[in-house]
């Protein structure tokens, strides 16, 4: 299981943690893992046509979010869907009801951007790069994630503060960050099997130029964006000091919760550029399928 290992989801969990216990970060770890098998394995049921088998799974999935319980006996024997119970039931008893709430939104959100992606990849079906960008932000599992690591810190805010827009506009340029790069690094991995969820690939298409263009202008847009990220972090902190119910608490929590976004720009650059060879090793770059996706995965007959 060397490619398994490569994948280096201990070291990315490490890296973005920040101070959080180390029973956190091996959580986080495991989630991590099965998260890289879930999106393998979709990927494996798009090119072999073999998606009718997808909807038992993440029915089973999306029915133990809503209820805590499994309705198919079937289910309960799937390795994918197993994994995510016993994954799912340690991590909501580490979450406020709240966080809790935002857990199992964010991971609805995940299954869907699945289903889309499959859509995308359909003949002749080319998404915009408007679109993309959208889709992105939940394809990247990235959410329900940062919700376990701010769970982990001590964070907890309150639900006005992630509907501040101004808030929303931190988390969103955050997330097209690390998305976008990793477009840039997993480019040679998508390009290769035709998979067109890819900034990259869908800029080359828009602005009809080669890939090393393309590459050039998400680069740019990468750098923009994480300006646009230091000017939604300068406003959202003038509107909270200019409040005068702000607690200072609150203000720390809220600072402390960016920086958590901070920790995860740069630990997800770092992981990908020296500790991971899911888009690096030769057979993952050449578009072929990891030696841990099998069928029987999904199979719940």
């Amino acid at each position: 299981m060397d490619q398994f290992a490569g994948i280096g989801f201990g070291h990315l969990a490490s890296r973005v943690s920040g101070e959080v216990p180390y029973e956190t970060v091996v959580l986080l770890a495991e989630w991590m893992a099965w998260s890289f098998v879930l999106d393998d394995q979709h990927d494996h049921l798009i090119r072999s046509g073999g998606l009718s088998a997808w909807r038992p799974v993440v029915g089973a999935i999306g029915d133990y979010l809503g209820t805590g319980r499994l309705n198919s006996a079937a289910a309960d024997g799937n390795p994918l869907v197993h994994g995510f119970t016993e994954l799912c039931d340690r991590i909501l008893a580490g979450l406020s009801e709240p966080a809790a709430a935002r857990f199992r939104a964010h991971f609805r959100l995940v299954l869907r951007s699945l289903d889309q992606e499959a859509h995308n990849r359909r003949a002749g079906v080319r998404p915009t790069v408007e679109d993309h960008v959208l889709l992105r932000r939940h394809s990247s599992q990235l959410l329900p994630m940062m919700d376990m690591v701010e769970a982990g810190l001590g964070i907890d805010l309150p639900q006005h503060i992630h509907d501040l827009p101004e808030f929303r506009e931190v988390v969103a340029s955050a997330l097209d960050i690390i998305g976008w790069e990793n477009d840039v690094f997993s480019l040679p991995k998508e390009h290769s099997c035709g998979d067109t969820n890819n900034l990259v690939t869908l800029v080359a298409s828009r602005d009809r130029c080669s890939l090393a263009d393309a590459l050039r202008t998400v680069e740019s847009s990468i750098h923009a964006r994480i300006e646009e990220y230091l000017q939604c972090k300068g406003r959202l902190f003038r509107l909270l000091d200019a409040g005068d119910g702000t607690e200072p608490a609150l203000r720390e929590a809220v600072a402390r919760c960016v920086r958590s976004y901070e920790d995860w720009m740069i630990g997800a650059d770092l992981w990908q550029r020296y500790e991971c060879t899911r888009y690096s090793d030769e057979r993952f770059a050449a578009g072929l399928e990891s030696a841990y996706t099998r069928p029987d995965l999904v199979s719940v007959a």
